[in-house]
């Protein structure tokens, strides 16, 4: 079993930054790969970003391309979600997650583990 833990999350102006980071225990998750996600009340879980397995390969929703970095840091067990320029729209609760059978996670049925969320509100 894994266990993620988020923090980072918190009130910003729009234009700034913030950076969530994922920490997981229980089992290590360099061959894991992960996942970021947002939802905000009334819509389903979106995705935003995934780092693959072996680390060699990202993606990106398209509202956060170019503004947001996936990565990690297996040493200690950590994925980050780098967030700058954001927006009111950027605004959500967000969830870190991990898959040990798919390449990339894009979907949330893919997940394996979830982390607990951490809420980030953009001002405007």
């Amino acid at each position: 079993q894994v266990q993620l833990v988020e923090s980072g999350g918190g009130l910003v102006q729009a234009g700034g930054s913030l950076r969530l980071s994922c920490a997981a225990s229980g089992r290590t998750f360099s061959n894991y790969a992960m996942g970021w996600f947002r939802q905000v009340p009334g819509k389903e879980r979106e995705f935003v970003a995934t780092q693959s397995r072996t680390g060699s390969s990202t993606s990106y929703a398209d509202s956060v391309k170019g503004r947001f970095t996936i990565s990690r840091d297996n040493a200690k067990n950590t994925v980050y979600l780098q967030m700058n320029s954001l927006k009111p729209e950027d605004t959500a609760v967000y969830y870190c997650a991990a898959s040990s059978e798919s390449w990339v996670l894009r979907r949330p049925a893919n997940a394996a583990y979830w982390g607990q969320g951490t809420q980030v509100t953009v001002s405007s």
